[in-house]
C-alpha cells in the first residue's frame, strides 16, 4: 500500500483549517486516514507559532517507513528539520509576458527621446549662455515689442 503524508481539509467555507495525516494516497482528501501527526491553520500569521503544528517524532517515523509526503507537507517538514527540500528552478516564472515586454520597450523608448530632448535643451541653453550678452536684448526686444502690440490691439 502507498501512503502519503498530506493535507486534509476541514473547517467552513472560506475558513480552512488542515490536519496534516498520513493516509493511503488512494483514499479521498478528506477521507479515512491512517493517523494524525499535525494541523495547519492558514489564517494565522506566518510567524504565529500555532500556524503549523507537527508530531516531528511520528513525521519521522512515517517518512522512514516509506510515506511520501505532498509538496506543501514536505515543505513544512523542511521547516521543521525533519525532511530536506530540494530547490525548485523555474526561470521563465518571473519572465514577464509579451504584453509587460511591449509596454517596457515603449518606455524605454519615450525615456530615450526625454534624455534626448533634455540634452538638447542644455546645449541650447550653453549656446545662449556663450553667446555674447549684446544677442540676449536683441532678442527680448522684440517679445516687448509684441506685448506692445497684443496691448495696443485689445
Amino acid at each position: 500500500m502507498a501512503v502519503a503524508i498530506r493535507l486534509s481539509r476541514g473547517g467552513a467555507k472560506k475558513r480552512p483549517y488542515y490536519r496534516i495525516v498520513v493516509s493511503d494516497t488512494r483514499s479521498p482528501r478528506d477521507g479515512k486516514y491512517l493517523e494524525q501527526i499535525g494541523t495547519y491553520n492558514p489564517l494565522l500569521a506566518k510567524d504565529n507559532p500555532e500556524r503549523v503544528k507537527l508530531d516531528e517524532d511520528r513525521a519521522r517515523h512515517w517518512i522512514g517507513v516509506g510515506a511520501k509526503p505532498t509538496d506543501r507537507v514536505l515543505r513544512f517538514l523542511d521547516a521543521a528539520g525533519i525532511l530536506e527540500r530540494a530547490p525548485r528552478n523555474n526561470p521563465k516564472k518571473g519572465e514577464p509576458g509579451e504584453n509587460a515586454k511591449e509596454r517596457a520597450e515603449e518606455k524605454a523608448a519615450k525615456l530615450a527621446e526625454a534624455e534626448e530632448a533634455a540634452k538638447a535643451a542644455e546645449e541650447e541653453a550653453k549656446a545662449a549662455a556663450e553667446a555674447p550678452a549684446e544677442e540676449a536684448p536683441a532678442e527680448e526686444a522684440p517679445a516687448a515689442d509684441e506685448a506692445g502690440e497684443e496691448k495696443a490691439e485689445g
